[in-house]
Protein backbone atom coordinates (compact mmCIF):
# COMPACT_ATOMS: atom_id res chain seq x y z
CA UNK A 1 0.00 0.00 0.00
CA UNK A 2 2.92 2.54 0.02
CA UNK A 3 3.96 2.48 -3.61
CA UNK A 4 2.71 4.48 -6.38
CA UNK A 5 -0.45 3.49 -8.49
CA UNK A 6 0.49 1.20 -12.05
CA UNK A 7 2.24 4.00 -14.67
CA UNK A 8 4.29 5.63 -12.20
CA UNK A 9 5.43 8.86 -14.69
CA UNK A 10 2.03 10.40 -13.55
CA UNK A 11 2.76 13.50 -12.53
CA UNK A 12 1.20 13.28 -8.89
CA UNK A 13 2.11 9.96 -7.54
CA UNK A 14 -0.23 8.42 -4.74
CA UNK A 15 0.69 6.62 -2.05
CA UNK A 16 -0.79 5.89 1.62
CA UNK A 17 0.38 8.15 4.48
CA UNK A 18 2.18 7.74 8.09
CA UNK A 19 1.05 9.22 11.36
CA UNK A 20 4.29 11.84 10.86
CA UNK A 21 2.34 12.91 7.81
CA UNK A 22 -0.89 13.57 9.06
CA UNK A 23 -0.20 17.59 9.96
CA UNK A 24 0.10 18.15 5.87
CA UNK A 25 -2.49 15.77 5.00
CA UNK A 26 -5.08 17.51 7.20
CA UNK A 27 -3.69 21.58 5.84
CA UNK A 28 -4.92 19.96 2.76
CA UNK A 29 -8.30 19.68 3.71
CA UNK A 30 -8.01 22.75 5.58
CA UNK A 31 -7.28 25.03 2.33
CA UNK A 32 -9.72 23.14 0.51
CA UNK A 33 -12.63 23.45 2.30
CA UNK A 34 -11.83 27.06 4.12
CA UNK A 35 -11.26 25.50 7.52
CA UNK A 36 -9.31 25.67 10.13
CA UNK A 37 -6.15 23.24 11.97
CA UNK A 38 -7.82 20.79 14.42
CA UNK A 39 -8.31 21.47 17.63
CA UNK A 40 -6.42 18.74 19.86
CA UNK A 41 -9.91 16.91 21.07
CA UNK A 42 -10.59 16.82 17.20
CA UNK A 43 -7.31 15.84 16.80
CA UNK A 44 -7.23 13.12 18.90
CA UNK A 45 -10.85 11.78 17.76
CA UNK A 46 -10.00 11.75 14.00
CA UNK A 47 -6.62 9.76 15.00
CA UNK A 48 -8.61 7.38 16.71
CA UNK A 49 -10.51 6.45 13.41
CA UNK A 50 -8.45 6.91 10.72
CA UNK A 51 -7.00 3.88 8.93
CA UNK A 52 -3.47 5.24 7.30
CA UNK A 53 -3.11 1.96 5.31
CA UNK A 54 -6.56 3.47 3.60
CA UNK A 55 -5.28 7.17 3.64
CA UNK A 56 -4.15 8.12 0.39
CA UNK A 57 -2.27 11.29 -0.93
CA UNK A 58 -1.06 12.87 -4.09
CA UNK A 59 2.30 14.37 -4.14
CA UNK A 60 3.89 17.32 -6.63
CA UNK A 61 7.47 16.86 -5.57
CA UNK A 62 7.64 16.50 -1.53
CA UNK A 63 4.41 18.79 -1.55
CA UNK A 64 1.65 16.93 -0.29
CA UNK A 65 -1.28 18.44 -2.56
CA UNK A 66 -4.95 15.64 -2.51
CA UNK A 67 -6.13 13.53 -0.19
CA UNK A 68 -8.78 10.84 0.09
CA UNK A 69 -9.43 8.09 3.04
CA UNK A 70 -11.37 5.60 3.74
CA UNK A 71 -12.99 3.55 7.00
CA UNK A 72 -13.77 0.03 6.80
CA UNK A 73 -17.22 -0.15 7.84
CA UNK A 74 -19.80 -2.75 7.91
CA UNK A 75 -22.97 -1.83 6.56
CA UNK A 76 -26.54 -2.72 6.28
CA UNK A 77 -28.03 -3.51 3.45
CA UNK A 78 -31.66 -4.61 1.67
CA UNK A 79 -32.52 -7.88 4.00
CA UNK A 80 -31.16 -8.31 6.82
CA UNK A 81 -27.72 -8.69 5.67
CA UNK A 82 -24.65 -6.62 6.10
CA UNK A 83 -21.80 -6.06 3.67
CA UNK A 84 -17.98 -4.69 4.15
CA UNK A 85 -18.13 -1.29 2.70
CA UNK A 86 -15.75 1.63 2.56
CA UNK A 87 -16.54 4.76 4.02
CA UNK A 88 -14.86 7.17 1.97
CA UNK A 89 -13.93 10.54 3.26
CA UNK A 90 -11.30 13.45 3.65
CA UNK A 91 -10.84 14.29 -0.19
CA UNK A 92 -9.95 17.11 -0.83
CA UNK A 93 -7.11 18.94 -3.10
CA UNK A 94 -5.84 22.07 -2.34
CA UNK A 95 -6.86 25.29 -4.70
CA UNK A 96 -3.44 25.26 -6.40
CA UNK A 97 -3.76 21.83 -8.22
CA UNK A 98 -7.44 21.99 -9.39
CA UNK A 99 -7.92 21.11 -12.87
CA UNK A 100 -5.47 18.56 -13.28
CA UNK A 101 -6.53 15.54 -12.44
CA UNK A 102 -5.55 14.66 -9.57
CA UNK A 103 -9.11 14.09 -7.83
CA UNK A 104 -9.77 11.27 -10.74
CA UNK A 105 -6.60 10.21 -10.58
CA UNK A 106 -7.05 9.62 -6.82
CA UNK A 107 -9.97 8.36 -6.88
CA UNK A 108 -9.07 5.49 -9.40
CA UNK A 109 -6.80 4.31 -6.99
CA UNK A 110 -8.90 4.14 -4.56
CA UNK A 111 -11.62 2.43 -5.90
CA UNK A 112 -9.16 -0.15 -7.48
CA UNK A 113 -8.22 -0.57 -3.77
CA UNK A 114 -11.58 -1.18 -2.22
CA UNK A 115 -12.41 -4.14 -4.81
CA UNK A 116 -9.32 -5.55 -4.07
CA UNK A 117 -10.25 -5.22 -0.36
CA UNK A 118 -13.52 -7.47 -0.92
CA UNK A 119 -15.33 -4.49 -0.58
CA UNK A 120 -18.27 -4.49 -2.74
CA UNK A 121 -19.76 -0.88 -1.93
CA UNK A 122 -17.95 2.82 -1.34
CA UNK A 123 -20.39 5.08 0.30
CA UNK A 124 -19.79 8.58 1.00
CA UNK A 125 -21.51 12.04 2.13
CA UNK A 126 -21.21 14.47 -1.12
CA UNK A 127 -19.07 17.64 0.02
CA UNK A 128 -20.73 18.48 -3.70
CA UNK A 129 -23.55 16.97 -5.37
CA UNK A 130 -21.98 17.38 -9.01
CA UNK A 131 -18.45 15.95 -8.03
CA UNK A 132 -18.98 12.43 -7.43
CA UNK A 133 -21.63 11.05 -10.58
CA UNK A 134 -18.44 11.10 -12.67
CA UNK A 135 -16.59 8.47 -10.48
CA UNK A 136 -19.90 6.38 -10.07
CA UNK A 137 -21.57 7.22 -7.26
CA UNK A 138 -25.36 7.34 -7.02
CA UNK A 139 -27.45 9.18 -4.63
CA UNK A 140 -28.84 6.32 -2.86
CA UNK A 141 -30.07 8.00 0.08
CA UNK A 142 -32.15 11.25 1.71
CA UNK A 143 -32.81 12.60 4.60
CA UNK A 144 -35.16 15.82 6.55
CA UNK A 145 -34.22 17.95 8.81
CA UNK A 146 -37.24 20.14 10.82
CA UNK A 147 -38.38 22.67 12.80
CA UNK A 148 -41.54 22.58 14.95
CA UNK A 149 -41.95 25.82 17.23
CA UNK A 150 -43.83 25.72 20.83
CA UNK A 151 -46.98 24.01 20.74
CA UNK A 152 -46.20 22.16 17.47
CA UNK A 153 -44.85 19.14 18.66
CA UNK A 154 -48.66 17.17 19.48
CA UNK A 155 -48.96 14.12 18.86
CA UNK A 156 -51.96 12.46 17.23
CA UNK A 157 -54.68 10.16 19.56
CA UNK A 158 -53.69 6.92 17.67
CA UNK A 159 -50.07 7.27 17.80
CA UNK A 160 -49.39 3.74 20.08
CA UNK A 161 -48.21 4.05 24.33
CA UNK A 162 -47.32 2.07 26.42
CA UNK A 163 -47.89 1.87 30.23
CA UNK A 164 -44.26 -0.02 31.11
CA UNK A 165 -42.31 2.49 29.31
CA UNK A 166 -40.47 4.98 31.37
CA UNK A 167 -37.93 8.35 30.71
CA UNK A 168 -34.72 8.45 32.54
CA UNK A 169 -32.48 11.38 32.01
CA UNK A 170 -28.68 10.03 31.93
CA UNK A 171 -24.99 11.05 31.10
CA UNK A 172 -23.91 10.03 27.46
CA UNK A 173 -21.34 9.23 28.40
CA UNK A 174 -22.22 6.69 30.97
CA UNK A 175 -25.53 5.49 28.75
CA UNK A 176 -23.05 4.10 26.06
CA UNK A 177 -24.02 0.75 26.82
CA UNK A 178 -28.29 1.44 26.64
CA UNK A 179 -27.53 3.71 23.46
CA UNK A 180 -25.28 0.78 21.80
CA UNK A 181 -28.26 -1.77 22.73
CA UNK A 182 -30.96 0.14 21.16
CA UNK A 183 -28.57 1.18 18.37
CA UNK A 184 -27.51 -2.19 17.47
CA UNK A 185 -31.47 -3.66 17.84
CA UNK A 186 -32.26 -1.55 15.00
CA UNK A 187 -28.71 -1.81 13.11
CA UNK A 188 -29.95 -4.95 10.83
CA UNK A 189 -34.14 -3.42 9.51
CA UNK A 190 -31.98 -0.14 8.11
CA UNK A 191 -30.34 -0.25 5.10
CA UNK A 192 -27.58 2.14 5.23
CA UNK A 193 -26.73 1.67 8.63
CA UNK A 194 -23.26 1.30 9.88
CA UNK A 195 -22.29 -0.84 12.57
CA UNK A 196 -20.40 1.11 15.35
CA UNK A 197 -17.21 0.15 17.23
CA UNK A 198 -15.52 2.21 20.16
CA UNK A 199 -14.56 5.05 18.32
CA UNK A 200 -17.21 5.54 16.27
CA UNK A 201 -19.63 5.61 19.67
CA UNK A 202 -16.94 8.17 21.27
CA UNK A 203 -17.97 10.59 18.41
CA UNK A 204 -21.53 10.01 18.65
CA UNK A 205 -21.25 11.60 21.99
CA UNK A 206 -18.16 14.22 21.48
CA UNK A 207 -19.13 17.25 22.98
CA UNK A 208 -15.87 19.58 23.36
CA UNK A 209 -17.38 23.16 24.93
CA UNK A 210 -15.60 25.15 22.55
CA UNK A 211 -18.05 23.81 19.85
CA UNK A 212 -21.49 24.48 21.45
CA UNK A 213 -21.65 28.38 20.74
CA UNK A 214 -23.48 29.19 23.33
CA UNK A 215 -25.97 25.67 23.52
CA UNK A 216 -25.86 23.62 26.86
CA UNK A 217 -23.60 20.57 27.32
CA UNK A 218 -25.18 17.23 25.35
CA UNK A 219 -27.65 15.21 27.16
CA UNK A 220 -29.22 12.19 26.75
CA UNK A 221 -32.74 10.82 27.32
CA UNK A 222 -33.41 6.83 27.52
CA UNK A 223 -36.53 5.15 27.28
CA UNK A 224 -36.41 1.90 29.01
CA UNK A 225 -38.80 -0.45 30.67
CA UNK A 226 -38.15 -3.49 33.28
CA UNK A 227 -36.03 -5.51 30.09
CA UNK A 228 -33.88 -2.46 29.08
CA UNK A 229 -33.68 0.60 26.90
CA UNK A 230 -36.17 0.73 23.81
CA UNK A 231 -34.88 4.83 23.16
CA UNK A 232 -32.67 7.34 22.83
CA UNK A 233 -32.08 10.48 22.57
CA UNK A 234 -29.08 12.94 22.78
CA UNK A 235 -29.74 16.75 22.45
CA UNK A 236 -28.82 20.29 23.56
CA UNK A 237 -30.53 23.33 24.45
CA UNK A 238 -29.74 26.59 24.17
CA UNK A 239 -31.78 29.35 27.04
CA UNK A 240 -32.92 32.24 25.27
CA UNK A 241 -35.70 35.45 26.72
CA UNK A 242 -37.19 37.92 25.27
CA UNK A 243 -35.77 41.54 27.30
CA UNK A 244 -38.58 43.37 25.86
CA UNK A 245 -41.46 40.62 27.29
CA UNK A 246 -39.98 38.52 29.34
CA UNK A 247 -41.13 35.36 27.62
CA UNK A 248 -38.99 32.60 26.84
CA UNK A 249 -37.70 31.33 23.46
CA UNK A 250 -34.63 28.28 23.79
CA UNK A 251 -33.86 26.43 21.57
CA UNK A 252 -33.71 22.58 21.94
CA UNK A 253 -31.89 20.70 19.21
CA UNK A 254 -32.03 16.90 18.66
CA UNK A 255 -29.05 15.26 17.49
CA UNK A 256 -29.92 11.75 17.29
CA UNK A 257 -32.80 10.00 17.94
CA UNK A 258 -33.26 5.97 18.25
CA UNK A 259 -35.83 3.97 18.73
CA UNK A 260 -36.91 0.20 18.24
CA UNK A 261 -40.73 0.51 18.22
CA UNK A 262 -43.65 2.52 17.93
CA UNK A 263 -44.20 3.28 21.17
CA UNK A 264 -40.35 4.29 22.17
CA UNK A 265 -40.69 7.00 19.45
CA UNK A 266 -43.77 8.21 20.54
CA UNK A 267 -42.59 8.81 24.35
CA UNK A 268 -39.64 9.90 23.42
CA UNK A 269 -40.98 12.96 21.21
CA UNK A 270 -43.50 13.95 23.19
CA UNK A 271 -40.87 14.61 25.82
CA UNK A 272 -38.31 16.39 23.62
CA UNK A 273 -41.02 18.40 21.44
CA UNK A 274 -43.13 19.08 25.14
CA UNK A 275 -40.01 20.89 27.12
CA UNK A 276 -40.97 24.27 28.81
CA UNK A 277 -38.59 27.49 28.10
CA UNK A 278 -38.47 26.48 24.29
CA UNK A 279 -39.35 28.37 21.43
CA UNK A 280 -38.13 26.40 18.74
CA UNK A 281 -37.42 22.30 18.03
CA UNK A 282 -34.24 21.65 15.78
CA UNK A 283 -35.00 17.66 14.51
CA UNK A 284 -31.15 17.18 12.08
CA UNK A 285 -30.80 14.05 9.80
CA UNK A 286 -33.91 12.10 10.09
CA UNK A 287 -35.11 9.08 7.16
CA UNK A 288 -37.41 10.44 4.46
CA UNK A 289 -39.99 7.52 6.38
CA UNK A 290 -39.39 8.80 10.03
CA UNK A 291 -42.52 8.00 12.25
CA UNK A 292 -42.55 11.55 13.82
CA UNK A 293 -44.12 12.65 10.42
CA UNK A 294 -46.88 9.86 11.12
CA UNK A 295 -46.94 10.37 14.54
CA UNK A 296 -47.44 14.25 14.73
CA UNK A 297 -51.12 15.79 15.13
CA UNK A 298 -49.84 18.20 12.55
CA UNK A 299 -47.25 17.13 10.60
CA UNK A 300 -46.95 20.01 8.50
CA UNK A 301 -45.66 21.73 11.17
CA UNK A 302 -42.27 19.31 10.77
CA UNK A 303 -41.75 21.98 8.03
CA UNK A 304 -39.57 18.83 6.90
CA UNK A 305 -36.53 20.01 4.20
CA UNK A 306 -35.11 16.76 2.02
CA UNK A 307 -31.42 16.62 1.60
CA UNK A 308 -29.46 14.43 0.14
CA UNK A 309 -27.37 11.67 2.56
CA UNK A 310 -25.17 9.17 1.25
CA UNK A 311 -23.70 8.08 -1.97
CA UNK A 312 -23.58 4.55 -2.93
CA UNK A 313 -20.61 3.44 -5.40
CA UNK A 314 -20.69 -0.23 -6.71
CA UNK A 315 -17.08 -1.80 -6.90
CA UNK A 316 -18.28 -5.25 -7.39
CA UNK A 317 -21.46 -5.68 -9.20
CA UNK A 318 -21.94 -9.43 -8.76
CA UNK A 319 -21.38 -9.19 -5.28
CA UNK A 320 -23.28 -6.34 -4.56
CA UNK A 321 -26.29 -7.19 -6.20
CA UNK A 322 -26.12 -10.83 -4.79
CA UNK A 323 -25.24 -9.52 -1.45
CA UNK A 324 -28.36 -7.78 -0.63
CA UNK A 325 -32.45 -9.14 -0.73
CA UNK A 326 -35.26 -8.17 -2.79
CA UNK A 327 -38.69 -7.42 -2.20
CA UNK A 328 -40.10 -9.92 -4.72
CA UNK A 329 -38.69 -12.64 -7.52
CA UNK A 330 -37.34 -11.04 -10.15
CA UNK A 331 -34.98 -12.90 -13.18
CA UNK A 332 -33.62 -9.77 -15.12
CA UNK A 333 -30.77 -8.98 -17.62
CA UNK A 334 -29.12 -5.84 -16.78
CA UNK A 335 -26.26 -3.96 -18.95
CA UNK A 336 -23.87 -2.11 -17.12
CA UNK A 337 -21.38 0.95 -17.82
CA UNK A 338 -18.55 1.57 -15.71
CA UNK A 339 -15.87 3.33 -17.42
CA UNK A 340 -13.54 3.07 -13.68
CA UNK A 341 -13.94 -0.31 -13.14
CA UNK A 342 -14.10 -2.56 -16.41
CA UNK A 343 -14.95 -5.87 -14.35
CA UNK A 344 -17.94 -4.35 -13.66
CA UNK A 345 -18.97 -3.40 -17.18
CA UNK A 346 -21.32 -5.82 -19.62
CA UNK A 347 -24.21 -8.11 -18.79
CA UNK A 348 -25.45 -9.66 -15.76
CA UNK A 349 -28.59 -11.99 -15.41
CA UNK A 350 -30.01 -11.21 -11.79
CA UNK A 351 -32.64 -13.98 -10.37
CA UNK A 352 -33.88 -13.31 -6.65
CA UNK A 353 -36.42 -16.28 -5.64
CA UNK A 354 -37.89 -17.43 -2.56
CA UNK A 355 -38.12 -13.29 -1.15
CA UNK A 356 -40.23 -12.80 1.55
CA UNK A 357 -41.69 -9.04 2.65
CA UNK A 358 -39.65 -8.78 5.93
CA UNK A 359 -36.49 -10.42 3.80
CA UNK A 360 -37.27 -13.60 5.50
CA UNK A 361 -35.47 -12.50 8.90
CA UNK A 362 -38.75 -13.39 10.81
CA UNK A 363 -40.05 -16.36 8.90
CA UNK A 364 -36.83 -17.98 8.83
CA UNK A 365 -37.00 -18.34 5.39
CA UNK A 366 -33.66 -16.75 3.80
CA UNK A 367 -34.45 -15.36 0.41
CA UNK A 368 -31.81 -16.19 -2.42
CA UNK A 369 -29.93 -13.98 -4.99
CA UNK A 370 -27.40 -14.62 -7.75
CA UNK A 371 -25.84 -12.19 -10.35
CA UNK A 372 -23.75 -14.25 -12.98
CA UNK A 373 -22.42 -12.75 -16.38
CA UNK A 374 -24.37 -13.39 -19.56
CA UNK A 375 -24.09 -12.99 -23.14
CA UNK A 376 -28.57 -12.92 -23.17
CA UNK A 377 -29.80 -10.02 -24.53
CA UNK A 378 -30.23 -6.65 -21.93
CA UNK A 379 -33.43 -5.84 -20.35
CA UNK A 380 -32.48 -2.74 -18.69
CA UNK A 381 -29.27 -0.97 -19.25
CA UNK A 382 -27.77 2.15 -17.29
CA UNK A 383 -24.61 3.57 -15.66
CA UNK A 384 -23.21 2.20 -12.48
CA UNK A 385 -23.76 4.94 -10.49
CA UNK A 386 -27.89 4.55 -11.29
CA UNK A 387 -27.18 1.00 -10.14
CA UNK A 388 -25.63 2.38 -7.07
CA UNK A 389 -28.73 4.58 -6.32
CA UNK A 390 -31.01 2.34 -6.35
CA UNK A 391 -28.67 0.05 -4.62
CA UNK A 392 -30.14 0.87 -0.72
CA UNK A 393 -33.93 0.79 -1.82
CA UNK A 394 -34.86 4.22 -1.41
CA UNK A 395 -34.37 5.51 -4.91
CA UNK A 396 -36.71 3.92 -7.81
CA UNK A 397 -34.81 2.96 -11.16
CA UNK A 398 -38.49 4.02 -12.39
CA UNK A 399 -37.74 7.65 -11.17
CA UNK A 400 -34.37 7.26 -12.80
CA UNK A 401 -36.05 6.02 -15.97
CA UNK A 402 -38.25 8.95 -16.07
CA UNK A 403 -35.03 11.29 -15.85
CA UNK A 404 -33.61 9.67 -18.97
CA UNK A 405 -30.74 7.74 -16.85
CA UNK A 406 -32.20 3.90 -17.46
CA UNK A 407 -32.72 2.63 -20.49
CA UNK A 408 -36.48 0.07 -21.05
CA UNK A 409 -35.25 -2.88 -23.56
CA UNK A 410 -37.61 -5.20 -23.14
CA UNK A 411 -41.08 -3.52 -22.16
CA UNK A 412 -41.89 -4.11 -18.24
CA UNK A 413 -38.33 -4.69 -17.00
CA UNK A 414 -37.56 -0.96 -15.75
CA UNK A 415 -40.76 -1.50 -13.15
CA UNK A 416 -40.01 -5.57 -12.68
CA UNK A 417 -36.72 -4.46 -11.34
CA UNK A 418 -37.91 -1.32 -9.98
CA UNK A 419 -40.30 -3.15 -7.46
CA UNK A 420 -37.26 -5.90 -6.10
CA UNK A 421 -34.70 -3.77 -5.43
CA UNK A 422 -37.67 -0.92 -3.56
CA UNK A 423 -37.24 -1.79 0.57
CA UNK A 424 -39.18 -0.77 3.20
CA UNK A 425 -37.50 0.77 5.75
CA UNK A 426 -35.98 3.45 3.94
CA UNK A 427 -32.52 3.52 4.12
CA UNK A 428 -31.27 6.11 6.75
CA UNK A 429 -27.41 6.94 7.72
CA UNK A 430 -27.14 8.39 10.97
CA UNK A 431 -23.89 8.00 10.92
CA UNK A 432 -21.61 11.40 9.53
CA UNK A 433 -18.22 10.60 8.20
Amino acid sequence: MTNSVPGGDHPYPIRSVGPEEFDDFQAVGMHAFHGSLLSEGDRDLVLSRLEFDRSLAAFDGRDLVGTAAAYSFRLTVPGHRMLPAAGVTWVSVLPSHRRRGVLTHMMARQLADVRDRGEPLAVLWASEAVIYPRYGYGRAMWHTDSTLRRGEGALAATVPTDSRLRLRIADPAAARPELAKVYDAVLPSRPGFIARNEPWWRSAIYDPPEERHGASPLHCVLAEDDSGPRGYALYSGQSRWDEQTSLPGGVLRVREMMAADPAASAALWSDLLGRDLTGEFHVHRRPVDDPLLYQLADPRRARPRLKDALWVRITDVPGALAGRRYSCPVDIVIEVRDRLIPANAGRWRLSAEGAAADGGAAAGVAATAACVPTTAAADVAFDVAELGAAYLGGTRLGALAGAGLVTELRPGAVRQLSAAMSWDPAPWCPVAF
